[in-house]
């Protein structure tokens, strides 16, 4: 089926030919890091995480969000998912792919990756971190190939799939969970340092990915034949809401439990995020702007007459993701550093060469998200049901 990648309109690939371009501009950028280290980038002694952590962190909540389309379609029977949930899994495969090259160019020098293959360390979060997001981009990989190439064929999935697809459910919650032990299982950490952390977490991947996943079949409908249909959007656009909801709620429980109890290092964090700390204060206005498009994407969401004109939804969508971008890729991992230990602050802002590379990174999971979506779709075409029944 990836011949049908090879065949496509002009539009399709301008598309492809202006990732690849910023995927060569990331190349070289990380020849260039490669070859002088990890100094070029904003990163320090003091701020040990920065970009690539960030968006590893901010990406693996979008692959843990196919779930929340999995479980309609395939536990509850919700046939109007037919036609989207192959979206999902596909958007899982690219997200976990980026999230792996995260890691890899976070590395310094890549060859260190091969010591969790060659000496496991099982009381590791690490190891079970990458052990479960490589589990979760074979599962997606084997269920979203199989069963579009059943499709296909006009015939039933084989029935091994079905045991791969149960797996997948509770395996798309480890990875978040997972990750979110990453932080709070560092007790240095204060602003990390929460029994709800994994609960953030996974709010926050059941808002901002299938928000993701509207805005792209949304444009899947207006530039192709394929259609998903306007109930499917909506009903993921009530997951959205009540994701969106339970986010904002956990992150006030944050704040009250910090402001109130008056912790030095979990208030020091905030302040620095949001009112800045001895007049430094980079990410302050990134952060305001988080929670005005938080506040504006639940105004335009949590009424059903506002969110179901699809014209609202999106913008909505649109706000939530940017909400959620900015706070897992930027204001909870260097939230987490500043202040240090000593209340020294030390500033962090990534990069030219650790923008090219990030760039160059999400180039690359959106390629190989393009290539995916026009195998889907040209199966679709070629059966007829590009266009929704609904």
């Amino acid at each position: 089926m990836l011949d049908k990648a090879l065949t496509g309109s002009k539009r399709y690939w301008t598309l492809i030919i202006i990732l690849l371009g910023f995927i060569g501009v990331g190349t070289l950028a990380y020849l260039y890091q490669f070859k002088n280290g990890l100094g070029v980038t904003g990163m320090s002694r003091d701020v040990s995480w920065g970009f690539y952590i960030s968006q590893f962190t901010f990406l693996v909540g979008v692959a843990a969000s196919a779930v929340m389309l999995v479980i309609p379609y395939y536990l509850h029977d919700y046939k109007k998912f037919s036609k989207i949930v192959i979206l999902g899994e596909f958007l899982a495969v690219a997200s976990v792919t980026m999230c792996m090259l995260f890691i890899f160019v976070d590395m310094g020098q890549p060859m260190r990756m091969l010591n969790v293959i060659l000496h496991p360390t099982p009381n590791s979060i690490l190891f079970w971190d990458a052990t479960v997001l490589n589990g979760y981009l074979f599962l997606n990989i084997i269920i979203g190939w199989t069963t579009l190439h059943a499709e296909k064929k006009q015939t039933a999935p084989p029935k091994w799939v079905k045991p791969l697809i149960y797996l997948s459910i509770p395996w798309a919650v480890s990875i978040h969970t997972v990750t979110a032990f990453l932080y709070a299982g560092i007790p240095g950490r204060h602003f990390w340092l929460t029994a709800i952390m994994a609960a953030r977490f996974l709010a926050s991947a059941f808002a901002g990915g299938p928000a993701l996943l509207i805005i792209l079949a949304l444009m899947l409908r207006k530039y192709t034949k394929f259609d998903p249909g306007k109930e499917p959007i909506q009903t993921i656009g009530k997951i959205v809401t009540y994701a969106m909801c339970a986010n904002v709620f956990f992150i006030l429980l944050e704040v009250f439990t910090a402001f109130y109890s008056q912790i030095p290092g979990h208030m020091h964090a905030f302040e620095y995020l949001f009112v800045g700390i001895e007049g430094h204060g980079k990410l302050v206005p990134l952060m305001w702007i988080s929670i005005i498009c938080a506040v504006a994407s639940l105004i335009m969401l949590v009424p059903p007459k506002i969110r179901s004109k699809e014209s609202n939804l999106v913008k909505a969508c649109v706000l939530v993701f940017i909400s959620l971008w900015i706070d897992k890729g930027f204001g909870l991992v260097i939230g987490g550093f500043v202040p240090n230990h000593f209340g020294t602050v030390t500033e962090y802002w990534p990069t030219l060469p650790e923008t090219a590379i990030t760039l160059g990174v999400w180039a690359t999971g959106f390629l190989v998200l393009t290539i995916l979506y026009k195998v889907a779709i040209s199966v679709r075409e070629e059966l007829g049901t590009a266009k929704s029944e609904y």
